[in-house]
C-alpha cells in the first residue's frame, strides 16, 4: 500500500474520532454541570446520536455514493457540523440544546460510515491493512480524552469547541484526501437493501435470530455507560476522569488482539456469554466503587470495557459476516449496525435518562440503583442469550 495514502487515511481517521471523542462521553457532565440538565434530558441528547445512526446509512448509501465524491462530502459534512457547533456552544437551555445536537448529529454520523468507505476504497488488502488505519481512531480518542482531562473541561461548553476546531481541521484536510468517486451505476443501492432487507434471510437461522435480538437487547445497558458513567464516576469523587477512562479505549486495543485466540479457546457462543457476563460485572462496579474506599471497583469497571465491547461487538461482527454469503455481508453488517447503534441504543439513552431522574431525589443520584438497572438488564439478556443460542463456531466459515 502506498505510503503517501496511508498516512493520509491515518489522519483522517484519527481527525474522525478527536471530533467524536472531545463531546460524546462527556456530554452529559456538561449537561449536568453547565445546562443544569434533568436526566431525561440527557437521555434524550444521546437519543438524538441514535436517531441520526438510522438517518446516516441511507444518506450515504442513497445520496453520497450515487452522486458526489466521498472526500467532498466529508469536507461538507465536517463545515456545516462545524457552524452547527458554534451556535450549540451559545446555548443555555437544555430543551433547545436537543435540536441543536440532533442537527449536528446528523451531519456527524455519515461521517462515520464516509471515513470507512474512503478507507476501504483505497486499500488493497482490508483484512490486513484497515485495522493499522482503524487503530488511529482509538489513540486519538484515548489522546483527546486525555487532553479534556488535564484541561479539567469536561463539564464545560469547551469539549465541543475543541470538537468544533477538528471538524475544520478534517474539513480542510478532507480536500487533500486521495479522490473517492461515486461508485458506478451498476454497484448503485437500492432503499432495501440499505435497509438490510436482503440480510432478513438470515433470521431463518434460529441462533442468528437469538444473536441479532441479543444485540439489540444488550445495546440498551450499553448505552447507560456511554450516557451516565463520566457522571458517575464524578460523583464518586474520582479526579482527572476522563483520563481515567481512557483506559478503556486501551485496554479495548489489548483484548482486540486477543479474539483470534479466544476464539479458538472459546467458540462464539462462550464469547458472546464472556462479554454479556462483563457487562454484569461492569455495572456493578460502577454501582458500589466509590473513589473514597473502593476506587479499584471503579478502575475495573473502566479496563472491562476491553472485553465487554470486544467480546460481543466486534465477535458479534465476525460471527455475522461468518453467517453471511458473499453477496449479503454488507447488508447484514448494516442491519446489525442499524438495529444496535440505532434502535437499541436509542431505547437505551432514552430509557438511561428516565432511571437517572427516578434515582435523582433533591438533586442527589443513587448511582448503586442507577446501575442495578443495567447490570439486571444484561443479567436477563445472559440468560436467555445461554439458554438459547446454539451455534458455537470455533473457526471461520469458508
Amino acid at each position: 500500500m502506498n505510503t503517501n495514502v496511508r498516512v493520509k487515511l491515518m489522519t483522517m481517521m484519527f481527525l474522525q474520532f478527536f471530533c467524536w471523542g472531545a463531546w460524546y462521553g462527556q456530554m452529559s457532565k456538561y449537561m449536568f454541570d453547565s445546562l443544569k440538565a434533568s436526566g431525561d434530558q440527557v437521555g434524550n441528547a444521546y437519543t438524538a446520536f441514535s436517531i441520526a445512526m438510522i438517518i446516516s446509512p441511507f444518506f450515504v448509501g442513497m445520496i453520497a455514493d450515487r452522486y458526489f465524491s466521498a472526500q467532498k462530502v466529508l469536507s461538507v459534512l465536517n463545515f456545516i457540523g462545524a457552524i452547527i457547533l458554534f451556535f450549540l456552544t451559545k446555548i443555555s437551555d437544555p430543551s433547545q440544546f436537543f435540536w441543536y445536537i440532533l442537527a449536528y448529529c446528523i451531519t456527524f454520523a455519515p461521517t462515520i460510515s464516509l471515513t470507512t468507505s474512503i478507507s476501504m476504497r483505497h486499500i488493497a488488502s482490508p483484512e490486513k491493512d484497515f485495522p493499522s488505519i482503524r487503530v488511529m481512531g482509538t489513540i486519538s480518542w484515548i489522546v483527546v480524552t486525555n487532553i479534556i482531562g488535564f484541561m479539567n473541561v469536561g463539564g464545560e461548553v469547551t469539549i465541543f469547541t475543541i470538537a468544533m476546531g477538528a471538524a475544520i481541521v478534517q474539513g480542510l484536510f478532507s480536500w487533500f484526501l486521495p479522490d473517492t468517486p461515486p461508485k458506478v451505476a451498476a454497484e448503485k443501492t437500492s432503499f432495501g437493501q440499505i435497509l438490510g432487507a436482503d440480510a432478513f434471510l438470515l433470521f431463518k437461522d434460529r441462533s442468528f435470530a437469538i444473536f441479532f435480538i441479543s444485540s439489540v437487547l444488550i445495546c440498551i445497558p450499553l448505552s447507560f455507560y456511554y450516557a451516565m458513567a463520566n457522571p458517575s464516576l464524578t460523583d464518586s469523587g474520582m479526579t482527572n476522569v476522563e483520563n481515567k477512562m481512557s483506559l478503556g479505549q486501551a485496554s479495548e486495543v489489548i483484548f482486540m488482539l486477543l479474539i483470534p485466540f479466544a476464539f479458538q479457546r472459546f467458540g462464539v457462543k462462550w464469547m458472546l456469554a464472556i462479554g454479556l457476563i462483563a457487562w454484569i460485572i461492569r455495572f456493578a462496579c460502577f454501582g458500589y466503587g466509590d473513589a473514597a474506599t473502593s476506587e479499584w471497583l471503579l478502575y475495573l469497571a473502566i479496563v472491562l470495557h476491553g472485553v465487554c465491547f470486544d467480546f460481543f461487538f466486534v465477535t458479534g461482527q465476525i460471527y455475522t459476516d461468518n453467517k453471511a454469503g458473499v453477496k449479503i455481508k454488507a447488508q447484514a453488517q448494516g442491519l446489525i449496525t442499524l438495529a444496535t447503534y440505532g434502535l437499541g441504543m436509542g431505547i437505551g439513552s432514552k430509557l438511561a435518562g428516565i432511571i437517572t431522574d427516578i434515582y435523582t431525589v433533591d438533586g442527589v443520584k443513587n448511582w448503586t440503583s442507577i446501575w442495578l438497572v443495567p447490570a439486571g438488564i444484561a443479567a436477563v439478556v445472559l440468560v436467555f442469550f445461554i439458554l438459547i443460542f446454539k451455534d458455537n463456531t470455533r473457526t471461520a466459515k469458508a
